[in-house]
């Protein structure tokens, strides 16, 4: 792991150390939590997060500051609930617990 890769990991362990199933699996080219059976957000080598959303939210989300379009590999599009977040917008503790509970939201209600 990168050390921002790692240390984003560390954060993410903390934020969601309270939920009854977490496991800790490697995809994506990263570390990926996935919460009762369903990927939430994955930690990428570049300090950067990947997270899962709704696909009626995608387009909404993608106007926020540091949110792209997420990609797979040679520049290949992830379709729709898939959000790449800049590492320089989730710095702070705020922002990362903003794009967090936008991935928890979706897992919760994705049943």
């Amino acid at each position: 792991m990168t050390p921002a890769q790692e240390a984003l990991v560390d954060r993410l362990r903390s934020l969601l150390a309270d939920e009854p199933v977490l496991r800790e699996v490697s995809m994506f080219g990263g570390r990926s939590f996935v919460v009762n059976e369903k990927l939430a957000v994955s930690a990428l080598k570049s300090g950067g997060l990947l997270v899962r959303v709704g696909a009626d939210q995608h387009t909404e989300l993608l106007t926020r500051p540091g949110a792209q379009q997420a990609t797979m590999g040679a520049d290949r599009e992830m379709g729709p609930g898939w959000i790449e977040v800049d590492a320089a917008a989730i710095d702070s503790d705020e922002g990362l617990a903003v794009w967090l509970d936008v991935a928890m939201e979706h897992n919760r209600a994705a049943g």
